[in-house]
């Protein structure tokens, strides 16, 4: 149980951890994608405005040197999310311009500020930006801007094409080092979490501990009263005979009984490192046999008992808590099939499991999930009250007997009034 705890306690604490840095991460990257694709944009409408500055002169030239001769405005306030655009940084920028005329014909290109692209490339640029029917986009590494203008010197629109690749790169360079540095970050926090985990989860499982050894030492101190109880109901029954009051002592001490082994069970089964005895049975014959001790009770509300047994079904168990498991699963199913009703006992084996089926008919099902049958003191509605013996423990000691086995149980509704219990064990080849 304290290993159990203990990694609940790292796999909560961790996903915690992930979480946060998953948020900070996409924080980061956001905001710096946000920043260069902005700072992109601020600098294709600088350049966009001065080429529209030089067609508008009255002696427009178009040599690069001319491009930032329009008057600057009032000096940019610095801010770490709007760098101020400078001189010096225009210059540092890679593009090339075209101009189209009125039937999106080139006029002229300007590819003096980009080593990488030709004149002819320019012009298969600026017709892929028009065949894309937008104002600015992405081509390759490319990002453009399409500026009408009022047909100054025999220009209607000018294509600024900016290279993005280095806003890209940058981009790309912040996301992989801050994701390395969360992945070194995160397994830097695992050790202290594994480290601080046992002491973390000591006071709980010291409480665990505790309460499963009161439980078992209650249990081991009842049944002695429970014996004496017992005995002494038959030393009356003996002398004075049976009546209502000696049957209700012998029915609550049954039941009482009960609830204490499936409560030892459970105790049993939640304890870490157990070590059951396990030893290879004919399981066919145990579900047999404990089968056979529930056809009376059954008759006598008038319930049928359908069993399909497949013969020498051989598994590795331990053969007293399957004793119990079957137990459990078969009085369960007669003490709460309706009367008149139908209880059906199918095993058989498949894929190498061992499929045992336990149905039973009811006059109302549940309205809650089919699984939340296996919770302890758990009561469907009030059908599944003492008056029917149960006390809500014996099918969550079915589920840990189960599990404990390495196999797995299920519940399930079916056909309006029907209620499937299925067990998956694994089967053991026995040489004949």
């Amino acid at each position: 149980m304290i290993k159990t705890l203990q990694k609940k306690f790292i796999y909560s604490a961790m996903a915690a951890v992930t979480v946060l840095l998953l948020v900070l991460i996409s924080g980061i990257n956001i905001t710096n994608s946000w920043i260069n694709i902005r700072q992109t944009d601020r600098h294709l409408a600088m350049l966009s405005d001065t080429e529209t500055h030089i067609l508008k002169q009255e002696k427009p030239e178009f040599p690069a040197d001319r491009f930032f001769d329009k008057p600057s405005d009032k000096p940019e306030r610095k801010n770490l999310f709007n760098p101020p655009i400078d001189k010096d940084t225009a210059m540092s920028l890679r593009f090339f311009v075209v101009h189209l005329g009125a039937d999106n014909s080139i006029l002229n290109t300007n590819v003096s500020r980009i080593s990488s692209v030709t004149e002819d490339e320019a012009s298969e640029y600026a017709h892929k930006a028009l065949e894309k029917q937008k104002k600015t986009g992405y081509i390759s590494n490319f990002k453009f801007k399409i500026t009408d203008q009022d047909k100054t010197d025999g220009v209607f629109k000018i294509i600024v094409f900016l290279d993005a690749s280095r806003q890209s790169d940058q981009i790309s360079a912040v996301l992989a080092l801050s994701a390395a540095a969360a992945l070194v970050c995160w397994f830097f926090m695992l050790l202290p979490v594994i480290l601080l985990s046992r002491k973390a989860i000591r006071p709980i499982a010291r409480n665990i501990q505790r309460q499963k050894q009161f439980v078992t030492d209650a249990g081991h101190e009842i049944k002695t009263p429970l014996a004496v109880i017992q005995a002494n109901i038959d030393a009356m029954e003996l002398i004075n005979g049976e009546n209502k009051w000696s049957r209700n002592i012998r029915s609550q001490t049954v039941r009482l009984n009960g609830l204490m082994q499936n409560l030892l069970t459970l105790a049993k089964m939640d304890e870490e490192n157990q070590n059951l005895q396990m030893t290879v049975f004919s399981f066919s014959e145990l579900c047999d046999t404990a089968l056979q001790p529930f056809y009376e009770p059954a008759a006598l509300r008038q319930i049928t008992i359908q069993a399909r047994i497949q013969p020498d079904l051989f598994i590795q168990a331990n053969q007293e808590y399957m004793q119990r498991l079957l137990s459990v699963l078969f009085d369960n199913a007669v003490k709460y099939a309706d009367s008149k009703g139908t209880v059906t006992v199918t095993l058989q084996t498949s894929a190498g499991k061992i499929l045992l089926h336990v149905e039973n008919t009811c006059s109302r099902l549940p309205q809650d999930d089919a699984e939340k049958l296996f919770d302890r003191f758990y009561r469907a509605d009030s059908a599944r009250t003492q008056k029917n013996g149960g006390y809500g423990i014996g099918l969550s000691a079915a589920y840990a007997i189960v599990k404990a086995h390495k196999g797995t149980i299920s519940a399930k509704y079916a056909g309006g009034n029907t209620v499937i219990f299925t067990v998956e064990l694994y089967a053991k080849e026995v040489s004949s």
